[in-house]
């Protein structure tokens, strides 16, 4: 029998070492690790591992959504662990065995976690409504200049080229044809 893990975190900027810390704990022989959405059904890793993963190997993940993040899928998922005769060790629920309360547990499990992603992604749309709400909202990262430092830059470009005020402003060249194309929009209304 092969121990194997298996990490993944939803994005390139969240950090796997807690995942592979506690599988390392497991005994773990091969652990595969990917940063890729739950949402994405295309993750190389997993699919390598579970083509690796023989009849008697066993895999353990630190939660049940790092392998899927709906119910269908992870039932699937399981059922072909399942098929292949492999062992599923979930460390915050215990060993996943192919019984009738078994296959009852795990779709509770995975019905509870989709529930919990969609109620997350239902709280944020409202935030984003009400932020919306707000005349001074700003869709996206803010800006690294302020309002003055834009206006200043646009009535430098009364006696320079835009590559001139780029260089002495540090804004792009971009970002001041925009502004610019902007303020003389507002001036036809």
């Amino acid at each position: 029998m092969t121990v194997y893990g298996y990490a993944r975190v939803s994005t390139k900027g969240q950090e796997l070492e807690v995942q592979i810390e506690a599988l390392g704990k497991e005994n773990v022989e091969y652990i595969y690790k990917e940063k890729f959405t739950g949402t994405s059904t295309d993750r190389p890793q997993l699919q390598e591992l579970i083509e690796t993963l023989h009849a008697g190997d066993k895999l353990i993940v630190t939660k049940l959504d790092r392998l899927a993040r709906n119910t269908k899928e992870g039932i699937e998922l399981i059922e072909q662990l399942f098929e292949k005769d492999v062992k599923v060790h979930v460390l915050n629920v215990g060993l996943l065995e192919n019984t009738s309360m078994g296959r009852f547990f795990l779709t509770t499990l995975l019905a509870v976690a989709e529930m919990e992603r969609n109620m997350i992604i239902e709280r944020t749309q409202e935030g984003k409504a009400i932020a919306k709400q707000n005349p001074n909202y700003r869709e996206g990262r803010k800006p690294t200049y302020t309002k003055a430092q834009l206006e200043h830059a646009l009535s430098m470009l009364e006696n320079h080229s835009y590559n001139q005020v780029t260089e002495k402003t540090g804004i792009s060249k971009s970002t001041l044809i925009r502004a610019m194309n902007k303020r003389k929009a507002q001036k036809l209304q």
